[in-house]
């Protein structure tokens, strides 16, 4: 469901260990959905509608777009650009004149590496969709209004971006599909359903995607019976096959092949795991497990800027207490998994670092490089309209005094020997195999609109 669009936290333990860690298990097919083996024919028809504008309010953006293959499955940008914008990755502009953006996407989009393994209980950077194991349900943003046959929380995640004003709907009177929920009061789970069912009411009107949804879906016999969730369910199995990563030098190391690490990584991995002599950098209590994640929420001070999420104040990211409504939770943001992070930068939650080392060495100091970031590293398309209020947050003291106070990491002295071999580790998470993604990207689309930017 979902980077899950993961801010990186190279974790740095706030007590300190006295032990070294035990190295994970290896990944397995079997930690996947479906066992790892989605449906074919659910993929092929979640491919294309990864990658077609049709799901967009406007038509202008697809979950491709800010989900790259060429970025790795990001978008390369600190904050996204939804629709309205124009071209992908670092390049893509803010639009113009009518079809102009009206915000920044408040966060970074999280890469999609491994989200499809069951273990990814929470999704995206404050956990908002997520799967509780207790009560086996889906707690997702729509409440009781959350439509029956979702597969899993992955699938559960892609019925919301369609649904975000800045991310893929469009505003009130661009369209049909955000047009749909007229009448229903804003911030109520009931505006959801007559969106999804507009989405779906396109989709049937499109014969190849008719003949496609019922090729996938036994219970599917005519264009009549298509709904959003067969394609939240589509897109998800797709996510699944397609972001699959365990292919890693890491991963070799793991099933026995000892030296597909350098000397220089194998230094990185005992500082990682704490495993000189009990000591080292103490990452692994946080990005723990084969995915390096513990799948929990922590503030670690990473500067504030864009334009903030409600319900916090203008310019302002609460992070996961917008889930849970409590304070305790304030400026906490969900521990990324490491597979991968070489290639998916910039870090933090809204890409405040544009560098491994830059976030590394937050970590290790989190108040001083708070007081003292430099903006520099953020990668965003300037504006007239933004630049005024681009870091309001980050400028204004008493949130920064906040955030410092909320940070739940001890200083922690490392060489920059050491720094470079925790990089260097870092660097051995890389499945090489992901270093080109194009054979994802279909050359058209049933709906007949551009795939490309």
């Amino acid at each position: 469901m979902k980077k899950v669009c993961f801010i990186l936290i190279v974790a740095i333990t706030s007590i300190g260990s006295n032990y070294a860690a035990e190295l994970p298990e290896p990944i397995e097919k079997t930690d996947y959905y479906d066992d790892g083996t989605p449906n074919e024919l659910k993929v092929n028809l979640g491919n294309l509608l990864f990658f077609d504008k049709i799901l967009s309010g406007n038509k202008n953006i697809s979950c491709g777009t800010c989900h790259s293959p060429f970025m790795s499955g990001g978008d390369g940008l600190s904050l996204g650009v939804g629709e309205g914008g124009e071209h992908l990755g670092p390049m893509r502009t803010l639009g113009a004149g009518e079809q102009a953006i009206a915000s920044r996407v408040a966060r970074n989009a999280p890469s999609l590496w491994n989200v499809g393994a069951a273990e990814f209980t929470k999704l995206n950077w404050q956990g908002v969709h997520s799967y509780n194991a207790e009560r086996d349900q889906l707690e997702l943003p729509s409440g009781p209004a959350t439509p029956d046959g979702l597969d899993n929380v992955l699938a559960g995640q892609a019925l919301f971006p369609v649904t975000n004003v800045t991310e893929m709907l469009g505003q009130l009177g661009d369209n049909d599909i955000i047009d749909a929920s007229i009448g229903f009061p804003r911030g109520t789970p009931f505006l959801f359903p007559p969106q999804w069912d507009a989405i779906a009411a396109r989709l049937q009107q499109i014969p190849e995607y008719v003949s496609l949804f019922i090729d996938a879906f036994s219970e599917i016999d005519n264009a009549e019976d298509i709904t959003f969730v067969h394609a939240a369910n589509a897109i998800a199995a797709f996510e699944t096959h397609a972001f699959r990563s365990n292919q890693s030098p890491f991963d070799r190391y793991l099933n026995g092949e000892r030296q597909a690490l350098t000397v220089k990584q194998r230094r990185g991995l005992d500082l990682f795991y704490d495993r000189v002599n009990g000591v080292g950098a103490g990452c692994w209590s946080c990005h723990s497990g084969a995915f390096q994640t513990d799948h929990n929420f922590h503030a670690i001070a990473v500067p504030q800027f864009g334009p903030g999420v409600l319900p916090a104040p203008e310019y302002q990211d609460y992070g996961r207490e917008e889930v849970t409504r409590d304070p305790a939770d304030r400026f906490k943001f969900r521990t990324p998994s490491l597979r991968n992070v070489s290639i998916t930068f910039p870090y933090g939650h809204n890409g405040a670092f544009g560098s491994l080392e830059a976030m590394i060495k937050h970590h290790l100091s989190p108040v001083d490089s708070l007081n003292n970031w430099d903006k520099s590293q953020v990668t965003m398309k300037v504006s007239d309209e933004f630049n005024d209020v681009d870091f309001e947050g980050y400028d204004d003291l008493t949130l920064r005094e906040e955030l410092a106070d909320a940070n739940e990491l001890n200083p922690v002295q490392l060489s920059q020997s050491e720094i470079d071999d925790l990089i260097e580790f870092l660097n051995a998470l890389t499945d090489p195999t992901v270093l080109n993604m194009h054979w994802m990207i279909p050359s058209e689309v049933p709906s007949g609109l551009p795939v490309g930017d």
